[in-house]
C-alpha cells in the first residue's frame, strides 16, 4: 500500500519531546520507536525514528546527528480543520506558547476563524474553523 508521511527532521535533539507535545495537543498515538544504541551517531537513548499519528494522520520524527544549514520553514505546513472553536483556541494556544504567531486568529473571510503559527521546535501550523 503506498502511503505517505509527514517526516520531521530535529537537529536538536528534541524529536520525541515535539513528539510528545503534538499527541497532548491534537491527540494520536505512538505507532513505533526506534531509540540509537551505544555505537549510534545520536545520543544514546534519544529517538532515532519514531511513527505516530496526529487526528488520524501518519507522522514521522527523526533526531538528525549531523547539523544542515537549513530547518523548518513555514512554506511548508499541517492544515488542521477543527470541528470546534474551543478545540481550535486550545491548540492555538498550546502551539503559539514559545512560538511565533504567523496570522493571530482572526476571521479572514475564507473560514469562520484561522490562525497560523510556528511552534516552539519552529514547526508550522495552519488552524482552521471552516465555514459550516
Amino acid at each position: 500500500m503506498t502511503q505517505i508521511s509527514t517526516y520531521l527532521m530535529f537537529q536538536d535533539g528534541k524529536a520525541e519531546e515535539a513528539m510528545d507535545f503534538y499527541l497532548d495537543v491534537f491527540g494520536g498515538e505512538v505507532l513505533d520507536v526506534s531509540r540509537w544504541g551505544p555505537d549510534g551517531p545520536g545520543e544514546e537513548g534519544a529517538v532515532q525514528l519514531a511513527v505516530f499519528t496526529l487526528c488520524g494522520n501518519r507522522f514521522m520524527c527523526f533526531n538528525s546527528p549531523p547539523v544542515h544549514d537549513f530547518g523548518f520553514t513555514p512554506s511548508t505546513s499541517s492544515f488542521v480543520d477543527f470541528d470546534s472553536e474551543a478545540e481550535l483556541d486550545r491548540a492555538y494556544a498550546a502551539l503559539a506558547e514559545g512560538g511565533t504567531a504567523l496570522m493571530p486568529l482572526g476571521d479572514y473571510g475564507f473560514s469562520e476563524k484561522f490562525g497560523w503559527v510556528a511552534d516552539r521546535f519552529g514547526v508550522s501550523w495552519q488552524l482552521n474553523l471552516p465555514h459550516r
